[in-house]
């Protein structure tokens, strides 16, 4: 039995992630933000552990008691989105934005390092199509996705043993989405958006890839 540690596992492409791991024979240990959360995430096969993502002081003390294990993979699927232009965006949105998207991303592997070595694991970090160009309007959340890329191609030099692989995909039907139209003033179009169910198969796939081969960068991107 192999096990592998989420962020974001509560919603959107994280909870579908999840679940595909589930369904396939996999135990999760499952990172969420509160105790309420962690109440609704464990069940058989799922452990939670509460870690504040917009505290990265506290990660360590949080994650402790996993160091010893050994883990099969990490994948890092929260996240937040801020939308505005440089001119709106106050400082504590610039600090927020990529104390989650990149801080919090490596206090958590450093962490998990041990336990991560020990299982030759993957590393899937959920990136996005802003962190390979930017858009105006964007640029917080741009320069923190810009940041995880660079934060995924120094872990894999650093850490050979790893396969670390940076997803990028495009407009998703997630809640998170439904927030960024509404940030943009338009309007939420299912349809029109790649279903989180299809990319997390894509995280999925690069976990149970054979050990002769890796991807290192893959994109998403909707047919809409």
């Amino acid at each position: 039995m192999t096990t592998y540690v989420i962020t974001g596992a509560g919603s959107g492409i994280g909870a579908e992630i999840a679940r595909r791991l589930r369904e396939s024979g996999h135990d999760l240990v499952a990172i969420v933000r509160s105790e309420r959360r962690a109440a609704e995430l464990a069940g058989p096969g799922v452990r939670t552990v509460v870690a504040d993502l917009e505290r990265p002081e506290t990660i360590a003390d949080a994650l402790a008691p996993l160091a010893e294990e050994t883990f099969a993979g990490l994948v890092h699927s929260a996240g937040i989105a801020e939308l505005g232009t440089v001119a709106e965006t106050a400082a504590d949105v610039w600090s927020r934005t990529l104390t989650v998207n990149v801080v919090a991303v490596a206090e958590v592997t450093r962490v998990l390092l041990p336990a991560l070595r020990r299982g030759r694991a993957d590393v899937v970090l959920l990136n996005s199509g802003a962190g390979l160009r930017t858009n105006a309007g964007w640029t917080a959340y741009a320069a923190s996705k810009h940041a995880l890329k660079a934060l995924a191609d120094g872990l894999r030099e650093e850490e050979p043993a790893l396969r670390v692989t940076s997803v990028y995909p495009g407009r998703t039907a997630t809640a998170m989405q439904r927030g960024v139209r509404e940030q943009e003033g338009g309007v939420f179009e299912r349809e029109r958006y790649s279903d989180p169910a299809t990319v997390a198969g894509v995280v999925v796939s690069t976990l149970t890839l054979p050990v002769d081969s890796r991807i290192d960068d893959v994109t998403v991107r909707s047919r809409g």
